[in-house]
Formats: C-alpha cells, structure tokens, sequence
C-alpha cells in the first residue's frame, strides 16, 4: 500500500509539473508575468531591473504594446533618453490611437528642440482625445518654442478651462507669460498654483524663483521656508534654499542650510549628500572629498556615496586608494558599470590606456548607451593617438547625452587643434544652448569667431562671459590675447593683470604677460614679473616652469636648472618640467643627471616619444650607438610617425652601416612630416647617396644648404654627392666650404680625403 501510494504521489507531482511547463511554454502567460515581475520592480524604483523584466516580456512577444511603453518610462526614468524615444516610436507605430505615448514622445521631441515634430504629435494625440489636458499643455509648449506666442496662450488658457484645479497648469501658463514678457500675469499665475495646492514644494519653489529673477530676495526666501515647512523631508527645498544663499555671495549661510539638511534628512539620500554635491559643483574637490569620505563611514550600504567617493579620489589623484574601494564593488558585482568605467578611469590616469580602452569596451558591453563609458573611452583612445575613434566616442556620447558638455568640450579641443573653426564654432553653440550661464560656451565661440575675422562677435562672446562669471579669470585672459592681438598693448596687460588678480595660479595670463613684453620688445620686464607671480602663487609648478624656461633662454644654466627643479619638486608628474631639466642639464655637460630626468619623463608617460628622443641624442653625443638605436626605436614605437626619431635614426643607420633600405624609409618618415626642415633635407640627401641615387641626392641636398649655409656637414654630404655623379668642380667647391667651416673637426677629415682623392 505504501509503496502504491507513493506511485499515485509521483503521478500528481509528474502532472502539475506538466501543467507548469504547459504554461511557461505559453507566450501570453510568460509575457503578463514578466510585465507584472517589471511593474513590481518600478514601485520600488529599480528600474534597471525592471527594464531586464520588460525586455524579456517582448522577447516573448515583441508587439507587446504595453511592454513597449513601460520600457520606454524605464528608459526615462534612467536618462536613456534615445532608447526612450525608440521604444515610445515602437509602441506608436503599433497602437497609434496610444495617446500617453504620443504625448511622451511629443515631450521628448520638444526636448530635443524637434519643435514642429512635437506639435504634430500633439496634433495626433487631440485627435483622439480633443480634451486631453497633456496633449493641449505640449501643444501650448510647442506653439511657445515656435515663438507663436498668442495661440501658446489660448491653448493653455483652455487646458485650465478643462482642468481649473491642476496646480501645475498654472506653473506652466506662468512660464508662457514669461516669455511673452506678461510679467505680472506670470506673477498671479504662480501665485494661483501655490494657492491651489499650498504644500507643493514644486510650486512655491518655482514662485520663489520668479522672485528671485526680479531681485526680490526677502520674497523668495519666505517661499522657500514656506516649502520646507510644508515638506520638510523634500531635499530639493533645502538645496534651493542654498543656491538663494550662494546667488547672494552668502556662503557660509548656504554651507549651514546643507548641514542642517545632512542632519534632518539623515535617512534621505539625496538629503545628506547635498552638501558635499555643492562642494563638488564649487570645484572644492578636497572639500567634497572629505564631505564625502565622512558620508561613506556613516553611511557604508549607500553604493552611490561609495560611487561618489571613488570618483573624487580619481581626480585628486589618489588613484591607490580610489582602486581599493573601487574593487571592493566590482568584488560585489564585476559586471557594476559605474566601477568599471572609475576602474578604466584609474588604468587611463596609470598610463595604462590601452588597458583602460578594453575595460571601457566591457562596460559598453553591458550597457551600450552609457554616455559615460563613451566619453572616457574617448578620453583613452586620444592618449593613444587614435583620434578618429576618440572623436567617434565622443560624437556618441552627445547623441546619447546631449546636454554632455564635457564630450563637446573634447570635441571642441579637436577642432580648434585642427583649426575647424566651424566645428569649434557649432560645439561652442551646443555648449551654449546647454549651459547659458556658464562662459565655457562663450569662451569657445568668441574663439571660433576670431579665427574667422568676425572681432565684433568675438568681442562680443568674451565680454559675456566675463558679464556671467565676473570671478572667472578666463574672459579677460583670452579678450587681453584679442587686444594684442589688434596691438592695443595697455589694454591687454591691464585684461591680463585682471585676470591674475581673479586667480593668481592663471597660468595662460602670465604667459599672456610674457608674450606681451617680448612683442614690445621690453625683456628686462619678463623676469621681475614672473618673481613677482611666484611670491602671489609659490607652489604653481607652471610658473617655476616659466622662469626656468626665461633664464634658459637667458644662458643663465644654473638658475634655469633650479627653476626646474623646483617645478619637478611640485608637480613629480610634470612632462615638460622633467624634460626641461634633463635638457639643461645636459648643456652643463651633467649627461648622467640628464639621463635620469629623461627616465623619470619615461616612468611618468611611456608614451610620448620625446623623452626617448632626447635620451637617445644623449647616448648619440657619448657614441654609445646601440643604446641610441634602441632610444630611437622606442620613440618610434611610441608614437610611429614621431619626426625627430625617424631623421635621427635613419641618419644613425646610415652613420654605422646599417640597413640603407631602412635608413631610407625613415628619412622619407620624418620629410613628409617636416618637409622645409634643413637637417631633415640633408638625411634624405645622405640616404639617396648611399642609395646610389646621386641627382635626387644633390636636389635635396642642395635645400639642406640653401636652409642652413653654414653647417659644414650639409656641405661635405652634398660634395660628395656631386663627386659621385663626376662633377668635379662643385664637388671641389663644397667639400673645401666643409674644410673651412670647421677645420679641425672630425668632418674636415673627411672633406681633406675627398679633396686629395679629387687632387685638389
């Protein structure tokens, strides 16, 4: 019996989970409780997990209107805005009657400054729904982006008559009286939205900031209390209440408000990191550090303070650190996209891009439309020389992105080093739209418009941004550059002392300065100046940087190679203070010192080729030939079309006897690249001779001493390429010219054979 009973158990059990497969196997069943499984996660807020849900519902069924659209809110709600778009079309396209995606998608499209392809999807949505109050408030917006002002008006004056109770219909009909320049409609209609719903933060805080654009601090601020009063646990009050401090130059009141906030809203997240978030928005990057490092000992589970506190780390440089908390995450989750892309940070800033590029690549594996990723995968593959597919990262993280200033910053970079003024120009414009307050923008577009000869519109762009951050030393530094440039030297040294004034480590300024008194020809001025520079501002490298570079030029070595130390000694990091140095060093004739501080470049930047370049001379100057072949190679390998490394190495080849082949494709290398140079001249001269080619040798032979006369090498190489190609009195010209020039050099040997092989 018991043994049957078992039997009968086994048969129920086999046939329930036959059922249960019968229904998984069921795309209808599947998808309903992937959707239910993804709803579920967004009443919870977790809507990467919830787009996996929704995803995996229209991997059942990919018309599934429903999933479409909820993917599309998760999408938003995340700030993915193209796949948003993408999935709110789909849904559309398959349930065009679908009128709350048509007004998301209109919303999106007005976004996107779309503004005639909004007011169709509006249009779409009426027609369905005529007294839908959505579809009339984006179709009042767009007529309002349109600048038809007036059916703006009448078509948000009729979604109030439909709605007389919504609060925020009168927050948008005040805004259209804005722009209509109806200021004290505007005025009533905020008022009427706080009135309608008295503990709206969203409301008293925009009235607030209606009061503060006419000035009326004590107006805006009793809003602002009113806000937290009504919500006391709504972050966004208390941060108003500090940028109402901050716009008043009340730094310390603001600082306090985010500190009580850190202390009232001690389990609001987004509460007590708002104070360390000002400090990171200030550029106080110590202050955010050590706001945010405190955070993360209160608050240890808070992944995105963690998140925050890496990212401060890797830009203050404490990159050991800043991998310690980082692995900490990726042990919890590798597949974490935010420390994968901090991981790649810290590989890129330990000169490892190469590897930062594949850890890059990972985390836009997992997440393609990471505007981040791109940006810094950009930021990789410049390092590395590969500027196309640094442009194409960036161009990706603006698609995905567009208000990613940083990404048209870089893109802007390029432009300007192309000289594509018009691409400057168009970035600079993007810049603007995004960030209207901020003078980066202007800066970049009065740049564009010099280039092009328009001065008014240059003028223009730089006196506005002075006019927005009069603090900012930039403006007056770059209208000081256009000021000596049209030759109004007082003006320009007043604009650059201005801009010192604003932030005495501003280097561009001083160098401003120095290029102002050489132009005058006023030398004696430079060096006083820079001393003066340096008691205002002693630990900027850049400045010890400059005076040593002054009394180089000066010949005065001993003090040049202490300036450059000093430099070295504040920023270890300094390329072009350790380069200096080693060169000065090894005009003193210290080779082994020079050496070291070539080294030191090499340890800091593996990748740029001069150190290798200069190390490599150094070895050439003690004939230590291998050593100087092998710096050469590396140079070369570093950057493969680097000039100086291909010249020198092919004329080292040809020097030792090595392969001529090889000797010859490098000087073609570094000609291409220099052309006009005389010594480059002279290389492919002495390779052409040694190939036997002597009429293309005497050609460019001949350029190397038309470019340098005096130089009795370039005279010896052409002698006796002449002497070659049997002509003997040229031959006889130039190779006596060498003897002359330097006669008791090694190269007057040589020229003294000739000439006696000659008889002459």
């Amino acid at each position: 019996m018991r043994d049957s009973r078992a039997v009968i158990l086994l048969v129920v059990a086999a046939l329930f989970a036959g059922l249960g497969a019968g229904c998984s196997r069921d795309p209808n069943v599947r998808k309903q409780k992937y959707l239910e499984s993804g709803n579920r996660y967004v009443e919870k807020e977790k809507y990467r997990e919830a787009a996996i849900q929704y995803l995996n519902a229209l991997q059942a069924d990919p018309r599934f209107v429903d999933a479409h659209y909820k993917l599309a809110q998760c999408y938003m709600r995340m700030g993915i805005y193209s796949e948003a778009y993408r999935e709110l079309n789909r849904t559309v396209d398959l349930q065009p009657d679908h009128v709350k995606a048509q007004i998301e998608l209109g919303n999106l499209l007005l976004a996107g400054r779309e503004f005639q392809r909004a007011l169709e999807r509006a249009e779409l949505a009426l027609e369905k729904e005529p007294n839908n109050v959505d579809a009339l408030i984006l179709k009042a917006n767009a007529l309002a982006a349109t600048e038809n002002l007036a059916d703006s008006l009448k078509e948000m004056q009729e979604a109030i008559r439909l709605a007389p109770e919504r609060s925020g219909s009168y927050l948008n009909l005040a805004v259209l009286q804005l722009g209509a320049k109806k200021v004290p409609e505007a005025e009533a209609s905020f008022k009427k939205a706080v009135e309608l719903d008295p503990k709206s933060a969203t409301a008293r805080l925009a009235l607030a900031n209606f009061f503060q654009t006419q000035a009326r601090w004590a107006d805006a601020e009793e809003q602002i209390r009113n806000a937290i009063a009504a919500d006391p646990k709504n972050h966004l009050s208390y941060a108003a209440l500090a940028r109402h401090f901050l716009a008043q130059n009340q730094r310390d009141k603001a600082e306090q408000i985010l500190k009580d906030a850190r202390t009232s809203l001690s389990e609001n997240p987004q509460g007590y990191r708002l104070l360390a978030d000002l400090y990171f928005g200030l550029g106080e990057l110590q202050k955010a550090t050590d706001e945010f490092g405190a955070l993360y000992q209160q608050h240890p589970k808070d992944l995105r303070v963690k998140k925050n506190y890496v990212q401060l780390l890797i830009l203050m440089g404490r990159l050991e650190a800043a991998s310690a908390f980082n692995d900490e995450i990726l042990k919890e989750n590798p597949k974490d996209v935010d420390a994968l892309i901090h991981r790649g940070q810290i590989l890129n800033k330990q000169g490892r891009s190469n590897d930062a590029i594949h850890v890059f690549e990972a985390a836009l594996k997992s997440e393609p439309d990471n505007p981040i990723a791109q940006f810094h995968l950009g930021l990789a593959m410049s390092v590395v020389g590969n500027v196309g597919r640094a442009e194409q990262a960036w161009r990706e993280a603006v698609r995905l992105r567009p208000t990613m200033v940083a990404a048209y910053q870089a893109l802007a970079g390029l432009a300007f080093a192309r000289g594509d003024w018009e691409s400057l120009n168009a970035n600079a414009e993007r810049i603007v739209t995004v960030m209207p307050q901020s003078p980066d923008g202007y800066v970049l577009r009065g740049a564009a418009r010099i280039a092009r000869n328009n001065f008014a519109g240059g003028e223009a762009d730089l006196k506005r941004a002075i006019e927005l951050a009069p603090g900012h030393p930039i403006g007056y530094s770059r209208l000081g550059a256009l000021r000596a440039a049209q030759k109004n030297y007082r003006e320009a040294e007043r604009l650059f002392e201005q801009a010192l004034e604003k932030d005495a480590n501003f280097v561009e300024a001083m160098q401003g300065l120095v290029g102002l008194h050489v132009v005058q020809k006023q030398p004696a001025r430079v060096l006083p100046r820079i001393e003066q520079q340096i008691a205002k501002a002693p630990n900027n490298a850049s400045y010890h940087f400059l005076k040593g570079t002054w009394l180089n030029g000066l010949n005065e070595l001993e003090k040049a190679q202490a300036a450059f130390e000093q430099a070295v000694q504040l920023d270890k990091n300094s390329i072009e203070a350790l380069l200096a140095l080693g060169q000065v060093h090894n005009q003193r004739g210290r080779l082994e010192q020079a050496a070291v501080a070539y080294q030191q470049s090499i340890q800091q930047n593996p990748k740029d080729p001069r150190a290798y370049m200069l190390l490599g001379s150094l070895e050439e100057a003690r004939e230590n030939w291998p050593r100087a072949k092998e710096q050469y190679e590396k140079a070369l390998q570093a950057q493969v079309d680097y000039p100086p490394a291909a010249n020198n190495l092919a004329y080292l080849l040809l020097e030792q006897g090595g392969n001529v082949d090889l000797a010859l494709s490098y000087a073609q290398v570094a000609r291409r690249a220099l052309p006009e140079s005389p010594n480059v001249a002279d290389t492919l001269g002495w390779a052409y001779y040694h190939k036997g080619i002597y009429g293309q040798a005497i050609t460019v032979l001949q350029e190397a001493v038309k470019g340098i006369p005096n130089n009795p090498t370039f005279h010896y190489h052409l002698g006796m390429a002449y002497k070659k190609n049997n002509d003997v009195a040229r031959a006889k010209l130039h190779l006596m010219r060498a003897l002359e020039l330097k006669p008791k050099e090694k190269v007057a040997e040589s020229a003294r054979k000739s000439l006696a092989e000659l008889g002459g």
